[in-house]
């Protein structure tokens, strides 16, 4: 086997890219991927004075984003949040429906997977500092849709938005952001394909 395809490129495959393709795989994966973030939305700690609980919910989008790449990551996301508004009880707290002051995180997260999926199949997942850039882009970008729609769905102002939506859960971002930086680029140690 030639060096080239014993190692693949530093870019153009995520950790999905590294089992036997199929279609088969690609479904199992979205499957998998909507399901890990609905059970990780029901890891969920309420928060004072805010409508939006502290949740496993944007570390597993992210997860599945970085770790599928952004369509297959697309995919799992949009499933998650189609399925959770025709009412399977899998949003934070076992909510479903459209109509929560958090729906807006969820439609972040669709965002957010594709972009740190988009940036993983670039390399953006394989170091500690990289995959650190990444995780903190990815839940910039879901507060910057979750915060204005709570903001519209409750009646606060953008200040009050941003002290309920999204200060409050700056420290717990940042331990994920840390578990990320472990977790993915030793897995792409422990594949042998950094």
């Amino acid at each position: 086997m030639s060096t080239a395809a014993a190692a693949p490129a530093r870019t153009g495959q995520v950790l999905a890219d590294l089992l036997p393709a199929s279609r088969v795989r690609d479904l199992a994966l979205v499957l998998g991927g909507a399901a890990l973030t609905g059970i990780a939305a029901q890891i969920a700690v309420p928060v004072p004075g805010s409508p939006v609980p502290v949740t496993g919910q944007t570390f597993a989008a992210l997860l599945v984003g970085t770790s599928l790449g952004a369509g297959r990551g697309l995919l799992s996301l949009v499933l998650y949040t189609v399925a959770g508004v025709a009412g399977v009880p899998w949003f934070a707290q076992g909510g479903s429906g459209a109509g929560a002051p958090s729906f807006g995180y969820v439609l972040g997260m669709l965002l957010a997977a594709t972009v740190v999926g988009a940036l993983a199949r670039r390399g953006a997942d394989r170091g500690v500092w990289r995959t650190a850039g990444t995780m903190i882009l990815g839940e910039a970008v879901i507060y910057a849709v979750g915060v204005p729609y709570l903001a519209l769905s409750t009646g606060m102002s953008a200040s009050a938005a941003i002290a309920a939506g999204l200060t409050p859960f700056l420290i717990g971002d940042a331990l994920k952001a840390a578990l990320a930086m472990g977790a993915l680029p030793t897995a792409w140690k422990l594949a042998g394909k950094r």
